[in-house]
């Protein structure tokens, strides 16, 4: 999603399960603490937009504002835009842009929010000064980030142990940082964002549809060939996957399967011209 000094590698990939799984979220699950400061009229850009649902749930939000959607790939901008078309959604715009070099002018938008995209940068400092830059003077920076060590789960199924400590190596791996959610304070302060205001939020999984979906969509993801391929760059075999994606599934059949997932939120201000 940036052009650091490594090239940025999107772990998750953008195969049909992760777009499904992404197209879950919404502004009132997955952004609750920036809707305070939205307004109708605002120009917002959605970084790292996915397949558009929080994008079109912002753009409802603001109208008759204008909402912008970017992607550094197109699979997932042309997910959105199909979900713009069965919303009736005209107005809001789905464009191909890097996080690190954007290519709009300062200044430009009453808002920038990326949700889950920090975590997948090798330079996520770099990537908030560039939203700060095209963030009007007064207006906020907000973004939300998962952190993999804080997750938790039961019962304990050690295929999920497993799937974790692969997934923060695959990460690193890539110069992404898995365990985002503890370090966006640090992030927002190389990057100049002063008085920041740091929350948190938590997802639960804890009854059995949501189990059931849940522990599908990770065992797809896990197994998917796009995670399988990182994978296989750490020495992990198919079989083992399989492993890991049949602890998942056993995982989500459970009768007492309870999942936690903690966020971390940040909400800056841009500074104010002097």
């Amino acid at each position: 999603m940036g052009a650091g000094a490594k090239a940025d590698r999107y772990t998750h990939g953008h195969e049909s399960a992760t777009l499904a799984s992404h197209g879950k979220r919404t502004a009132a699950n997955s952004c609750g603490y920036l809707l305070p400061v939205l307004a109708p009229g605002m120009r917002v850009l959605d970084v790292g937009c996915g397949p558009g649902t929080i994008t079109l749930d912002l753009a409802a939000i603001v109208t008759p504002g204008e909402v912008v959607g970017i992607e550094p790939v197109e699979g997932p901008l042309d997910a959105a835009r199909e979900e713009a078309l069965r919303r009736g959604d005209s107005v809001t715009r789905f464009e191909l842009a890097d996080v690190c070099a954007l290519p709009y002018d300062d200044d430009s938008f009453d808002v920038v929010h990326a949700h889950q995209v920090l975590q997948h940068l090798t330079d996520p400092a770099r990537a908030l000064r560039e939203m700060a830059r095209v963030c009007r003077r007064g207006g906020w920076i907000a973004a939300r980030d998962a952190d993999y060590a804080a997750m938790t789960w039961f019962p304990e199924v050690p295929a999920l142990d497993d799937w974790r400590s692969l997934y923060r190596r695959v990460a690193r791996a890539n110069g992404a940082e898995p365990d985002a959610a503890r370090r966006l304070r640090g992030w927002a302060q190389a990057a100049g964002l002063d008085d920041a205001q740091l929350t948190s939020s938590v997802w639960t999984y804890a009854d059995d549809s949501t189990c059931r979906w849940w522990g599908e969509s990770q065992a797809e993801r896990c197994t998917g060939p796009t995670f399988a391929a990182q994978a296989a760059e750490q020495g992990v075999s198919a079989d083992q996957l399989a492993r890991i994606g049949d602890g998942w599934r056993a995982w989500g059949a459970a009768p007492d399967a309870w999942f936690a997932i903690l966020h971390g939120e940040l909400l800056a201000q841009v500074a104010r011209d002097a």
